[in-house]
């Protein structure tokens, strides 16, 4: 009998001490969200979300530095927050960090709303994306906006006419300012801090209302991984110019230097992840023809005489669509003057070089007549049989072969007719 009820209470102990152990065991989650929000900013934030449910996480804390980001993309983690079954803390800091345009409407959203010293919210207008936009689809951008905020602001209790004057007229607040005007709940100066405040508070989450305990429990800090840095680092908008101006010159390059390979792999490469930084970024596509304009401007200035006014044309035409390609009011959803200058001015700088050299060329006076060639020996650019390309004595030449001859193979020159030369492989 003693023994029976020594088991029974050793049992009991177990199952009493057995949820506080296994809450012990589910640290609460902490992500750090800084610069503009995105979609990859908005896939690592869903997924962080769905992770703490599926988890049963007590809380979830986003500590949040924005200065705003795209509609879709906001609006993509707004509605996981508020479908959410684990409460979203969201916590502007640290001091310095600001949750501004669409981090406002982030930190509305959330089950609690927290902010360090020294930071502030707010200035939520809606800007246009991809160009300017007419006063009558601005209204209408604005006051969906608007509704969209007030629907936010009265589903978690905070000042619906703050939130709408956010949207409407841009006003920002302070976090003492915030916290009086009801638009957020607590202000700490750490996540320690946070967490002790946390403790005890109750919300209102999909399933019903909810009391966090979060004394006690361990912080897990959860950072972006390589993958969601690299995809975040080409939705910057300097990023995907440099790699489409790249772009375009490597593969140039390779078309005018067939069989040098390399170029043309590079190339190809920063076409492709140029492109995908356009898809998150709504590139305008009159800013992208303006600028191919201008980089075949420079290529014609090197086969035609035009005296600089390709050359001209081509720098303004440059300059106008990089200025144009990601037109927006937001400085972090435009290419930055520091670099359109350089990448202009190095385009310019590399024709007129080039085309120096033509000159200077052309002022020389020949040495040899073409007849010269035969017997010269040279390398297959390329494979030449019934056609190809070869270089010698420092020019390209189109040739033949009664041979096939693989490219980068040492040729020697037979025959010179007009502009092609018969040439056959040199035999090692």
């Amino acid at each position: 009998m003693k023994t029976a009820l020594q088991i029974g209470l050793t049992s009991l102990l177990c199952l009493l001490t057995l949820p506080a152990v296994s809450r012990g065991e589910r640290p609460i989650r902490l992500v750090e969200v800084e610069g503009p929000i995105g979609p990859v900013v908005a896939e690592f934030l869903v997924d962080a979300i769905r992770r703490a449910t599926l988890e049963k996480s007590e809380c979830l804390i986003v500590q949040l530095d924005t200065p705003g980001g795209l509609d879709a993309s906001m609006r993509t983690i707004i509605k996981e927050m508020l479908a959410s079954e684990t409460p979203i803390v969201v916590y502007v800091a640290p001091a310095g960090s600001r949750a501004a345009s669409a981090g406002a409407l982030i930190t509305i959203a959330a089950h609690v709303a927290a902010m360090a010293p020294g930071t502030n919210i707010g200035a939520a207008h809606p800007v246009g994306i991809g160009g300017q936009i007419d006063s009558t689809m601005a209204g209408k951008v604005t006051n969906d906006a608007a509704a969209y905020i007030r629907s936010i602001a009265e589903r978690r209790g905070r000042n619906v006419q703050w939130a709408e004057d956010a949207v409407r007229k841009s006003v920002s607040a302070t976090e003492q300012e915030a916290l009086k005007l009801k638009i957020i709940d607590l202000v700490c100066p750490t996540v320690s801090a946070l967490v002790d405040s946390l403790n005890g508070r109750r919300v209102e989450v999909t399933s019903g209302p909810k009391v966090l305990a979060t004394k006690g429990l361990r912080i897990a800090r959860v950072r972006m991984g390589m993958r969601e840095r690299f995809l975040a680092t080409l939705s910057d908008p300097n990023i995907a110019y440099i790699l489409m101006i790249l772009g375009f010159y490597g593969l140039l390059f390779e078309i005018y230097n067939p069989g040098s390979v390399l170029p043309g792999v590079v190339g190809s490469i920063c076409i492709i992840l140029a492109f995908f930084s356009f898809q998150t970024l709504s590139v305008n596509y009159a800013g992208l023809i303006l600028i191919l304009l201008g980089i075949v401007m420079f290529i014609l200035e090197v086969k035609i005489i035009s005296h600089g006014a390709l050359t001209l044309g081509g720098i303004v035409a440059m300059v106008l669509g990089s200025t144009m390609l990601f037109e927006s009011p937001e400085p972090f959803l435009r290419v930055s003057w520091l670099v359109i200058i350089p990448a202009v001015l190095a385009s310019a700088g590399f024709i007129l070089f080039a085309v120096g050299l033509g000159l200077q060329a052309q002022r020389r006076r020949p040495v040899t007549g073409v007849n010269d060639l035969v017997g010269k020996v040279g390398a297959a650019r390329t494979e030449v049989h019934v056609k190809g390309m070869v270089f010698v004595s420092g020019e390209y030449w189109s040739a033949t072969s009664e041979t096939p001859i693989e490219a980068g193979a040492e040729v020697r020159v037979r025959a010179v007719n007009g502009p092609v030369l018969t040439v056959e492989k040199v035999k090692e």
